[in-house]
Order: structure tokens, then sequence, then C-alpha cells
């Protein structure tokens, strides 16, 4: 992921990809509302769960 400096000094990670799925209208629905209900998005936890695959599944 990419890192780039903001103009008041932090530094802010660059999303610049995307990945598309299908799945089921419901399932999707009941996601996101859980989400929101634990008071996250629903594409910070797909960042996590992916983030935790590639490093259970790492090399070395």
């Amino acid at each position: 992921m990419g890192r780039v400096r903001t103009k008041d000094g932090k530094i802010s990670t660059k999303k610049n990809s995307q990945l598309v799925l299908r799945l089921d209208k419901d399932e999707r629905d009941e996601f996101v509302q859980l989400c929101k209900e634990l008071d996250t998005s629903a594409a910070r936890e797909i960042r996590r769960f992916i983030r935790g695959f590639m490093k259970e599944h790492a090399e070395g």
C-alpha cells in the first residue's frame, strides 16, 4: 500500500486499487448492517480480513 505525506505532515495510506466481488444481496445487506452496528465499515473489515489472511499464509 502506498504511503503519502499530507500537507499537514501526516502520513496517509493511498488506496489505488479495487477488488470487485459478487455476493448474495441479503448476505451483503446483513454484513453492512452488522458493520454499522459495530461502528465500522464493510470496506475496513474486508481489508482487515485480507491483511490477516495474507499474514497467516505468508511464507517464512
